[in-house]
């Protein structure tokens, strides 16, 4: 990245050259342009901060599960000072230094200063590289590289705590009833700059500058994107304005790259004859609906950098000016192509057999078919992935349909995985929630917290006979989700996604993946790959430890998702390890930059999730949620309860030995049925692996799968039990 200037000869920035056209030279003078690099130095120095922060020892509260918000803390403060304990604070207080105590011999650890290294040495390296392109491009490396040098400490400060997470009520947040664009500025805080008082369209057209000029560093790094989303608020300007220019941005790339090879014969011919670019062929005609091939090795055919800068000037900006900040990405189909991840958008089944040796069934299924690599087009692609879990299901088709909130603003793709565990795993839930054992149960531990029933045994007897029905698939499922998110890191590291921020989002077991994840890229120190994430009724441990290794691979939003009446997953964790918490039960404290939302007023139930997730996350500031959907969601959810109910009642009267058998047929009929759906699906070639294929949708393997899965699920079983 140091040589922009001999890669490009074409594109240089003198005064004189773009004097003609719209730029952020003639936008701005030069104080201006200082002040904009000075707004990039302090924008990354306070993201810098924010992730030092996750390697400190934070204050804690006395009791993770009764864990208050500061707004709940205010309002529980006794109005009288004669009222106060003062022997139960000294306890408090000595309690609280304890935790902190063993939180800061935890950072001592070798492997969390290896881990706080590696982080800051990415991050600086990639904020040197952006400060240093805005540097050329609008006054000088030199002079951008002194601004970081003057940006105060107190300022960052004062960002930094504006933007912290904290705990969070779904209660609370129905109360403020923000419209987006308060959330949004209150997620990013504004950085207080003289920018602000020029023109908005002049504003806009920085913003849009900065865009291209990030994707010149050949990548978009979810530390670029979470700059961008700053730099928005702090120039005064709306969230859609940055989602309209990265649209903008991926359509005009991958139009201009498909218009450059339509044009020129000869230079097909010649890829033709390339064994390396006949496997960008392959890859790249998934993304763009066209042979993108890398041609010479990549440099500049003049073609397609003037299209790109056509493309890119139709908002405004001079077409010199936005070719010329693009750099070699303007240039180069081989460079377009990787950052829409057009290799690993086609991988082959074979492929997958190395990729993915411990999991059966392993796909990226795209939520929305305009989004399908079979049937898009240009304008359906986008510089954002969004990729969901699903934790159990009931039908195959569960795999994507309860994501489809997730708006078009992002490609969005849901993770198969383990087909046939997760459908076994939502039978014998809902064949569970449905017997009279459960809500005979539900009626007697209501009387309790999820915790004490957990610790004290509190179960009724005639739940436990029917307990094992549930707890082998979920102990398979469990191992399987590990082992699933453990390829979902080496897919992400070998950039199947390209170089895009990846968001990930999942309910239950599919949290349980994510959380597995995102536990492989802080041991593999992959940084730069995740933007935010969401889990939601996640059962796996609150730890610190765990939560802080997620914390520092994820460059925007880390939010834990969870109720206190989730009796479900409190009675399948019961045999767990207690003491390390239930992420899904409670909050995770202790660690810089974790989000907790409590909704224990929203749900009651862990199969709720599946419903709800569009809700939570709309109501959290989540991007690109389609509120209709979420509507039809909320609707399916009162019908699920109802139905739910109607089952509940049918079973009453059954029990003990007579119950256990009845569940058995149950489950093992709907099983079959959902086999049988599988089968169909595949005998009409429906079922296809979006932007990665899976060994276990390939035509004529399913025998051999199902065999094998068999022969796992006996060998699990028997370590799990």
């Amino acid at each position: 990245m140091s040589s922009w200037a001999s890669k490009l000869p074409s594109f240089g920035q003198s005064k004189s050259a773009e004097k003609d056209e719209t730029s952020l030279i003639t936008l701005l003078d030069a104080d201006q342009c200082a002040d904009l690099t000075f707004l990039i130095a302090t924008i990354t120095a306070s993201m810098r901060q924010s992730l030092l922060d996750t390697f400190t020892a934070e204050e804690l509260p006395l009791d993770s599960e009764n864990a208050k918000s500061e707004e709940e803390v205010l309002k529980d403060a006794p109005s009288n000072l004669d009222d106060v304990d003062v022997a139960k604070d000294d306890k408090i207080k000595k309690e609280r230094q304890s935790r902190e105590e063993d939180a800061r011999k935890e950072l001592a650890l070798p492997e969390f200063k290896e881990l706080k290294k590696e982080m800051l040495t990415y991050f600086d390296g990639w904020r040197g590289s952006v400060i240093s392109r805005v540097g050329e491009v609008v006054n000088s490396r030199e002079e951008a590289k002194e601004q970081t040098r003057h940006v105060g400490g107190k300022q960052v400060e004062q960002i930094v705590k504006k933007s912290e997470a904290g705990m969070t009520s779904i209660k609370s947040l129905d109360a403020k009833d923000e419209d987006e664009e308060k959330a949004f500025k209150n997620l990013y805080p504004p950085v207080p700059n003289a920018l602000t008082q020029v023109e908005e369209g002049k504003r806009a057209l920085i913003l849009h500058s900065l865009v291209l000029i990030l994707l010149s560093l050949e990548h978009y790094s979810a530390h670029s994107r979470i700059l961008l989303l700053y730099l928005t608020t702090s120039l005064g300007l709306g969230r859609d304005i940055l989602k309209k220019d990265e649209e903008t941005v991926a359509q005009g790339l991958l139009e201009a790259a498909s218009h450059q090879l339509n044009a020129d014969a000869e230079t097909k011919k010649a890829a033709d004859a390339s064994q390396t670019a006949r496997k960008w062929k392959v890859g790249l005609a998934g993304v763009a609906g066209a042979a993108l091939i890398g041609v010479t090795g990549g440099l500049a055919a003049p073609l397609l950098a003037a299209g790109v800068g056509s493309m890119m000037g139709g908002i405004g900006l001079g077409a010199t000016a936005a070719a010329g900040y693009l750099g070699t990405l303007a240039g180069s189909t081989v460079l377009v192509g990787g950052l829409f991840g057009a290799y690993g958008a086609k991988m082959t089944g074979r492929a997958m057999d190395e990729y993915a040796r411990e999991v059966e069934d392993f796909a990226f299924i795209p939520i929305h078919r305009s989004q399908d690599p079979e049937h898009q087009d240009n304008e359906s692609r986008r510089l954002r992935v969004v990729i969901a879990a699903s934790g159990w299901l009931r039908e195959p088709d569960e795999v994507s349909k309860p994501w489809r909130y997730i708006g078009k603003g992002t490609e969005g793709f849901a993770l198969r995985w383990e087909l046939k565990a997760l459908l076994k795993l939502g039978h014998s839930l809902e064949t569970f929630v449905t017997s009279a054992a459960w809500g005979y149960a539900k009626k007697k531990i209501l009387e309790q917290t999820v915790f004490a029933a957990m610790t004290a045994a509190l179960w009724p007897l005639g739940l436990l006979k029917i307990a094992t029905m549930l707890d082998n698939p979920f102990s398979v499922a469990k191992y399987r989700a590990e082992k699933a998110g453990q390829v979902l890191a080496d897919a992400l590291i070998n950039k199947v996604q390209g170089e895009r921020p990846v968001t990930l989002v999942g309910y239950s077991l599919g949290a349980r993946l994510i959380y597995s994840c995102l536990q492989k890229l802080a041991e593999r120190k992959a940084f730069g790959l995740i933007e935010n994430v969401v889990l939601l009724g996640a059962p796996c441990p609150s730890e610190t430890a765990d939560w802080r290794r997620i914390r520092s691979v994820v460059s925007g939003r880390v939010v834990n998702v969870f109720s206190k009446k989730d009796y479900i997953l409190g009675f399948l964790y019961r045999t767990s390890s207690v003491q390390l918490g239930v992420a899904g039960l409670q909050p995770v404290v202790g660690v810089h930059g974790v989000q907790n939302v409590d909704v224990t007023e929203l749900v009651d139930g862990h199969l709720q999730y599946r419903f709800v997730s569009g809700s939570i996350l709309r109501k959290i500031g989540f991007e690109d949620v389609d509120i209709a959907e979420v509507e039809q969601a909320e609707a399916e959810l009162a019908k699920e309860k109802e139905n739910e109910e109607k089952e509940r009642r049918r079973n009453e009267g059954s029990g003990g030995e007579e119950e256990v058998g009845k569940l058995e047929t149950e489950v093992e009929k709907k099983q079959e049925q959902s086999f049988m759906q599988i089968m169909q699906q595949k005998t009409r070639n429906l079922d296809i692996g979006g932007f990665v294929g899976g060994r276990a949708g390939k035509g004529g393997q399913a025998e051999k799968v199902q065999e094998k899965e068999e022969k796992t699920e006996k060998i699990e079983t028997g370590k799990l039990a």
